[in-house]
């Protein structure tokens, strides 16, 4: 690396003077914990995603996990949840104490797909959990036809449940705040959207998350942002900022809740960045379409899928994926780009390759034969960096440093 080539970072988050001010607004406010701000944010990320219900919690694991609990989850129920993605969609089943059935990914689009996810089915199939991985949308559509030719199958031990009549649809969009499903955004389409706004997300609070609501009738989703509400906070049916309106300062604890609140700070930060998602959204399309025209030509390419007709992802990661790549050769093309300066990262061990998996025995090991296309993937994929802060040059250099790396690597493998 030489002076004229500073590092590239790989996933900074987008602090503008807008949002430090927005930020300072809150701090001199007096209120700085779930209050007005925060109230305002959820409005507005309703608005914006097509729902009529947000609720914005400490992370998207806070968030999913109670609207596991809520549906009543827990030991002898089974969640089906994808091979690959991060450990926190499995880590909140076995918080519950249910089982997590982890199922292999398709190879070309790194999702679940309809087909999987009806063979995993079973009779303690309570949720199933996709995710959209890098912020390309499952099929939607396809996954809950699955979901409804379950229902003689389905074993309901919940009020809730016996209402629904088959397992609940939660996605995990935690990669695809803005993607879209046929021509809707994709918290329309599951029963409960979970997202994240982590500081490397496309739209970050720091830490935060939030749930999109669209159970189906007669299930009431204001019922659900109650519950959600109540129990984020010790299960307390009045908090702080409602106590100072004038209101009487007692309250009752109606179940022994969580405190996964966001305040007010966090979301004067989301307000932001929301104001301006459209175009962070078509910047980060703009990146991801200029790395794939660098490849596209070369044999050992194998594109990430980014639009199609029925879908569009939401661009958060570029998943720079080689044929006859090893993950020795992975690792060697990542410490080769590190060296110039270039930050890069893989999305994700495959939940088979963890501990927390093996120990339990909740599947098979990953070079089982049982995830050829985890464990290709794994092998394969590199995630360039992909920001507001790239500019095309950027990305032109990150390219032709991962061609040279890439080819370098396949030459010298055995």
């Amino acid at each position: 690396m030489t002076p004229s080539s500073p590092p590239i970072g790989f996933a900074p988050p987008p602090i503008t003077e807008e949002l430090v001010e927005a930020v300072a607004r809150v701090l001199r406010s007096g209120w700085i914990t779930s209050g007005p701000e925060l109230a305002a944010f959820e409005a507005e990320l309703a608005e914006y995603l097509g729902v009529s219900e947000v609720v914005c919690l400490s992370s998207w694991t806070t968030a999913c996990e109670l609207a596991l609990r809520w549906w009543g989850v827990g030991p002898g129920d089974e969640v089906i949840v994808p091979a690959v993605t991060y450990a926190a969609t499995a880590n909140i089943v076995l918080h519950c104490g249910a089982t997590p059935v982890i199922v292999d990914i398709d190879p070309a689009e790194a999702v679940l797909t309809p087909a999987s996810v009806a063979q995993a089915m079973t009779e303690r199939t309570k949720v199933v959990m996709p995710v959209d991985l890098a912020g390309w949308p499952v099929d939607y559509d396809g996954i809950l036809a699955v979901l409804e030719s379950h229902r003689d199958a389905f074993q309901p031990a919940t009020d809730r449940q016996r209402v629904l009549g088959r397992p609940l649809f939660i996605a995990d969009a935690a990669h695809s705040f803005g993607a879209s499903y046929k021509g809707k955004p994709v918290a329309a389409q599951a029963d409960v959207t979970g997202y994240s706004f982590h500081a490397v997300k496309n739209l970050t609070t720091a830490e935060g998350g939030g749930l999109a609501l669209s159970l189906p009738d007669p299930l009431s989703n204001i019922e659900l942002r109650k519950w959600l509400k109540t129990m984020s906070l010790h299960g307390a049916t009045k908090d702080a900022f409602t106590k100072t309106l004038g209101n009487s300062p007692h309250y009752d604890i109606i179940d022994a809740g969580y405190k996964c609140n966001m305040t007010d700070i966090q979301a004067a930060m989301g307000r932001v960045q929301l104001r301006h998602y459209p175009e962070t959204l078509a910047r980060r399309k703009s990146l991801a379409r200029q790395y794939h025209n660098a490849f596209q030509l070369e044999p050992w390419y194998m594109p990430p899928p980014l639009q199609s007709d029925d879908r569009e992802s939401a661009y958060h990661l570029f998943m720079l994926r080689v044929r006859g790549l090893t993950a020795t050769g992975r690792d060697a093309v990542m410490a080769a780009m590190r060296d110039q300066g270039i930050a890069t990262n893989v999305h994700f061990p495959p939940l088979p390759m963890l501990h927390v998996h093996r120990s339990r025995n909740t599947c098979p090991d990953l070079d089982s034969g049982a995830y050829p296309g985890a464990r290709s993937h794994w092998h394969q994929e590199i995630s360039l960096p992909l920001h507001l802060e790239l500019s095309d040059a950027d990305v032109t250099r990150i390219a032709t440093t991962a061609t040279a790396a890439i080819e370098q690597v396949l030459q010298e493998a055995p």
